[in-house]
């Protein structure tokens, strides 16, 4: 059984999803007031597109780093723009295909670490390099978190460091906390990604 507390998290946390999805993947999303709105899916142009100058993305790793950053991360043939603490200020702009990547890593190595072998890294993440890719690897890490969720208990809530995730502050956090910080994540970061589709879209009226 779910425990209590973690009720209201966890429906938070599909909601999230489920409307980023919509807004990324299509036919329809969730507008907000009950009804649905045709938009279709993502494309590469909008997954790539820097609206400022010197954004951070996600490149081929042949290309090397993009401005002010040092290191293209995460596995495969393409990596995130990343740069070690203290990292550029003011920071840099981001495109969908950083944030999505970053949301992407994030849930699936907490779930490993609350839930999995305890042990990848970020350059066990494999970053994509087209949207489609990036939407069905989203998927993917989403429900592993999901169901890392699913699999803790009263005691675990209130446990530091249940969750050893090696990029945030899980090790001195009971795991409640972790979760609702994933949530915000997940909204603030979707919330982004969202915008940054409809300034594509309104980018040539």
């Amino acid at each position: 059984m779910t425990p209590p507390r973690l009720v209201p998290l966890l429906a938070q946390f599909d909601f999230a999803r489920t409307r980023l999805s919509g807004r990324m993947a299509g036919p329809v999303m969730d507008s907000g007031d009950g009804t649905d709105t045709e938009v279709g899916p993502m494309t590469d142009e909008e997954y790539f597109w820097e609206p400022v100058p010197d954004c951070w993305s996600v490149r081929r790793r042949a290309d090397g780093p993009g401005p002010r950053a040092t290191v293209l991360a995460g596995a495969g043939d393409w990596g995130r723009d990343a740069a070690a603490y203290p990292h550029p200020w003011p920071p840099p702009f981001t495109t969908i295909a950083w944030r999505l990547s970053h949301l992407t890593e994030m849930l699936a190595l907490r779930a490993d670490h609350t839930a999995g072998s305890r042990g990848l890294t970020r350059a066990d993440h494999r970053v994509e390099g087209g949207a489609a890719g990036a939407v069905a690897g989203f998927e993917s890490a989403a429900a592993a978190w999901h169901t890392a969720l699913l699999s803790v208990d009263e005691a675990a809530l209130d446990t530091v460091g249940y969750c050893t995730y090696p990029h945030g502050s899980d090790a001195e956090e009971p795991f409640v906390d972790i979760a609702w910080w994933v949530n915000q994540e997940l909204l603030h970061h979707g919330a982004e990604i969202a915008l940054i589709r409809d300034l594509y879209r309104a980018r040539g009226l």
